[in-house]
């Protein structure tokens, strides 16, 4: 199927066709039908987000791979969510943070992870066990039988992948 002549048209029809299929099987895989609503009309808009001309004689594996991928987004997306909610479960109710506030370090934390995500696995090890564990370099040093200063040059490369993030 490409979108070319009229690619309103031509849109309209693929979603009328494949729409359906894919709530349906973005249901089965989250278990709520709102969420699959919302990923399946997320799915075609990023399909028509990248205004690709072919979509080969499969749409239906196109939608699933870009699906697929939302999908991976979500519960990465709800595991930060539960982490932090977690996080603020034991602040008296005047500390915890008002919702707009809480949506907005859920996104920071979802870019750090995206970050964290791509950074090698020593740097990443070696960042949490700063971070996380409370590490000094000369334990992470220990701990993954590595120099100091390689420990030190790996914390600082991800820290500051970090606050760019952030």
């Amino acid at each position: 199927m490409s979108i070319g002549e009229n690619p309103r048209c031509e849109f309209h029809a693929l979603y009328a066709a494949h729409h359906g299929w894919l709530h349906g099987w973005l249901r089965g895989k989250l278990g709520d039908s709102g969420d699959a609503a919302d990923l399946a009309h997320d799915t075609f808009l990023r399909l028509l987000a990248s205004r690709r001309s072919q979509l080969g004689d499969r749409p239906r594996a196109l939608l699933t791979h870009i699906a697929k991928g939302l999908l991976a987004d979500h519960w990465r997306r709800r595991r930060v969510e539960r982490a932090y909610q977690q996080a603020i479960a034991h602040l008296p109710v005047p500390a915890v943070p008002p919702p707009e506030e809480q949506m907005l370090v859920i996104e920071a934390l979802m870019r750090i992870d995206a970050v964290l995500a791509r950074l090698p696995a020593f740097t990443r090890e070696v960042f949490l066990l700063a971070q996380l564990d409370g590490l000094t370099l000369q334990q992470i040093a220990q701990r993954v039988q590595a120099p100091v200063i390689t420990v030190r040059r790996h914390v600082r490369k991800a820290l500051l992948a970090c606050m760019e993030a952030a």
